[in-house]
């Protein structure tokens, strides 16, 4: 299956962290004294890059200057915050195993930060399961652009329509379907109802086989 891949996003896909950077952002903004409500964690954090986030909550200009220090600044909160909870999604581990052992080509593909990717994938020590590994800092345009989907099939020598992307949220489904691939909604952040249409669901990786991969690729009904 060397002409195939599979991509992953991070945050809710492959680690479920969400929680974690909300209870992050909520203790980032009480310290700014910036306003905020669930809903609107909902509608303006979940699967947003930093860039937007910030400009949305705190509701004033922001130079790009203080939006990449406000950035780090939370991201090294979550990190603290997550350091005794990494863990990734229930199953992966082995669903990536098998996946390689059939010679798919695997790539993360994130809106987060370099660092944060880094934190992640080598806590989980899944690096040497993974042919690509994009971050925030390796495009230009952001979710629900189709970019980093794009780039990363790019680099693994693979056409977007023959790649199966896993994504968790309103933005990154869309990304995925922009791109052109198949994608996977996992069902960590959102329901079925709240994401876009997708090829199939899951909660985790145990809902998931290889095979379910090779019949998305096929165009076979799932």
């Amino acid at each position: 299956m060397n002409n195939y891949a599979v991509i992953f996003d991070m945050d809710g896909v492959i680690a479920h962290t969400n929680p974690y950077h909300s209870e992050a952002f909520k203790q980032f903004f009480d310290n700014y004294k910036v306003p905020y409500t669930e809903q609107e964690f909902e509608d303006h954090m979940y699967g947003k890059h930093n860039d937007y986030i910030m400009r949305h909550f705190f509701r004033r200009e922001l130079t790009g200057s203080e939006i990449k220090r406000l950035a780090e600044e939370k991201e090294a909160l979550f990190r603290e915050i997550y350091a005794g909870h990494i863990m990734p999604i229930v199953g992966l581990p082995e669903f990536l195993s098998a996946l390689k052992a059939e010679g798919f080509r695997i790539g993360v593909a994130t809106s987060a930060p370099r660092a944060n990717l880094d934190f992640i994938i080598d806590g989980l020590s899944l690096r040497s399961l993974m042919d690509t590994a994009l971050s925030s800092e390796d495009v230009h345009i952001h979710k629900p652009n189709p970019e980093v989907y794009l780039k990363s099939a790019r680099k693994l020598g693979v056409a977007p329509g023959d790649c199966v992307v896993f994504e968790d949220s309103f933005s990154g489904v869309s990304a995925g379907i922009n791109a052109g691939a198949k994608v996977v909604g996992v069902l960590t952040s959102h329901t079925k109802d709240e994401l876009p249409p997708c090829q199939y669901y899951i909660h985790d990786y145990l809902d998931i086989d290889v095979n379910r991969i090779k019949q998305l690729l096929a165009h076979t009904d799932a």
